[in-house]
């Protein structure tokens, strides 16, 4: 029964239609053909979950920033925290201290234009909070060279590449454990002939 509930979760997963359909409404259709129990499952979820590399994420900055999605998420989360630079900066994707003199340009642009509202927050931010906030990314910037200093990675990218790497392959074998585990817990019975391993007896 483990068996096939699982494999009616991988089918969901694989199809766009019936993902979307999942995702809406927390349900899934019984199907025969949904039971796919000699699939094989990590091959399976190595197709549903593409490798993010650290050029993806560059090529993503790249594009994004100064992009027309990042000035609708400048000005969404500018009204969603009513002018609260702390919780913008934190909530805009890729924002780094050294962004904010252009993101406050833009806020300030739309302020001036009409399009948003002039909150106190941004317009009245004390020089005291925004200086806090200075003193916050330095912190972690000075954690963060620290952290590279700790684990021997030096400025060139390849260092970094070859720690991600790593990481991951320890990520993978841990995902390929998980998966034997799985397979082990609801696969023997189908393949034993629904054989059960009689129960110890306890000690009276």
């Amino acid at each position: 029964r483990g068996r096939q509930v699982l494999g009616r979760a991988y089918a969901v997963l694989s199809d766009p239609e019936r993902r979307a359909v999942y995702d809406e409404q927390g349900t899934v259709q019984e199907e025969g053909e949904e039971l796919q129990p000699e699939r094989d499952w990590q091959e399976h979820w190595r197709l549903l979950f593409k490798k993010i590399t650290i050029k993806d994420i560059e090529d993503f900055e790249k594009t994004y920033k100064d992009s027309e999605e990042e000035l609708d998420d400048i000005k969404a989360a500018y009204v969603d925290f009513e002018g609260d630079m702390d919780r913008i900066m934190e909530s805009v994707l890729c924002a780094e201290y050294a962004d904010e003199p252009r993101i406050r340009k833009i806020i300030q642009g739309a302020i001036d234009s009409g399009e948003l509202p002039a909150y106190k927050a941004f317009v009245k931010e004390s020089k005291q909070k925004m200086n806090a906030r200075k003193r916050r990314a330095e912190k972690e910037a000075r954690e963060a060279e620290k952290t590279r200093e700790e684990l021997g990675l030096g400025d060139d990218e390849s260092d970094l590449k070859a720690l991600i790497q790593s990481r991951n392959k320890d990520r993978q074998k841990e995902m390929d454990n998980f998966l034997l585990q799985l397979e082990a817990k609801y696969g023997n019975n189908s393949k034993k002939g629904g054989k059960k391993t009689p129960a110890k007896k306890g000690k009276k």
